[in-house]
């Protein structure tokens, strides 16, 4: 028999990969839209799913695809707190994730987002777009290579991305529980106060685990941080205080923030709106308009033609060797 998987979140340019790194001949149904509570029946005559972020897979979806005959809940992500392991160990259900995929892809797009902050690029493209080709102190700007990058989380994706700054010639500050022999070559490792203190851009690269860092980026943490200085999240969004930074952006504490992630973002991202006022989040709304002060990208940090080889090709692999060996070295368990 051959496995056919529910594969959701899958976008029309994303279909070609699919199909081409299917090396094990899988029945793949390829949906575009995330699972959630109104399109579970998707999965019905499957024998397995293939979920992305922001994909529901709470007790609800979960008990429907048990009931479906799905055990096999798989993610072609990183992160996996969009699956609930209680219920599904509960349930009988096996988990595995991609533990890593192309780290460029997120290193580089808080390398842009933090380089236009801090050239005040999307400020002046805005003026020139409009025809106001006129100079302001606002496109005044540091130059990288006499800045201090802090880098909050130095696993795979901060350390390239820390490679990346330091090659444009920053001085790189890094924060890590575990301070790896490779990050050591590359940045000076300091308590998170100083790295605070001394920085000139502050780019965050840590998982959100509920209960323990909800919220880290708040007014405690902000108050830290240099005057003017850049803050990036391409991590988590429930990482992040929104009010908060909307406080410090407001009253030029930050000079610029730039996110991938927003905390409940589904309600907003992914979606086209006709005007603000139908975002339901009032602080995220004004986080918006506050452009180009604020840049934001709605999840797309691996949205690269990398990444999305390593999601497919690995997420195969733990199909194939469940189906071969019963196991993985991927296989996600209770945390």
């Amino acid at each position: 028999m051959t496995l056919k998987i529910a594969c959701y979140g899958v976008r029309p340019n994303e279909v070609a990969s699919f199909k081409k790194y299917n090396k094990y001949g899988y029945d793949l149904v390829l949906i575009e839209e995330l699972l959630s509570h109104d399109n579970i029946e998707t999965a019905k005559g499957c024998n397995a799913v293939m979920l992305r972020g922001n994909c529901v897979a709470d007790r609800q979806n979960l008990e429907k695809l048990k009931e479906y005959g799905i055990d096999l809940v798989f993610t072609r992500t990183v992160g996996f707190n969009h699956i609930d392991l209680n219920v599904t160990k509960e349930l009988g259900q096996r988990v595995a994730r991609v533990p890593a995929y192309s780290p460029n892809s997120v290193a580089e797009l808080s390398v842009t987002l933090a380089m236009m902050l801090l050239r005040h690029t999307a400020h002046t493209v805005n003026k020139t777009s409009n025809y106001d080709f006129r100079v302001d102190p606002v496109m005044f700007s540091k130059e990288i290579r006499n800045c201090k990058v802090g880098i909050i989380g130095t696993g795979k994706i901060g350390l390239t991305e820390a490679k990346l700054f330091k090659g444009l010639g920053a001085d790189i500050l890094g924060y890590d529980i575990y301070q790896s022999e490779d990050a050591k070559k590359v940045l000076k490792f300091v308590e998170l106060e100083e790295l605070l203190n001394e920085s000139d851009i502050v780019s965050i690269h840590v998982p959100y685990i509920k209960g323990q860092n909800d919220k880290m980026i708040n007014d405690e943490f902000i108050s830290k941080m240099k005057d003017g200085a850049i803050l990036i999240n391409t991590a988590r969004g429930e990482v992040q205080d929104n009010e908060a930074i909307l406080r410090a952006l407001k009253s030029n504490k930050l000079d610029g923030f730039g996110t991938d992630v927003f905390a409940n973002e589904t309600a907003f991202f992914f979606k086209k709106f006709n005007s603000g006022d139908e975002i339901s989040d009032k602080v995220v709304r004004e986080l918006v308009d506050m452009y180009p002060k604020v840049l934001v990208t709605p999840h797309v940090g691996s949205n690269t033609d990398e990444a999305l080889k390593n999601m497919i090709e690995i997420t195969l692999d733990n199909f194939n060797y469940i189906l071969t060996t019963g196991k993985t070295v991927n296989e996600v368990g209770i945390i």
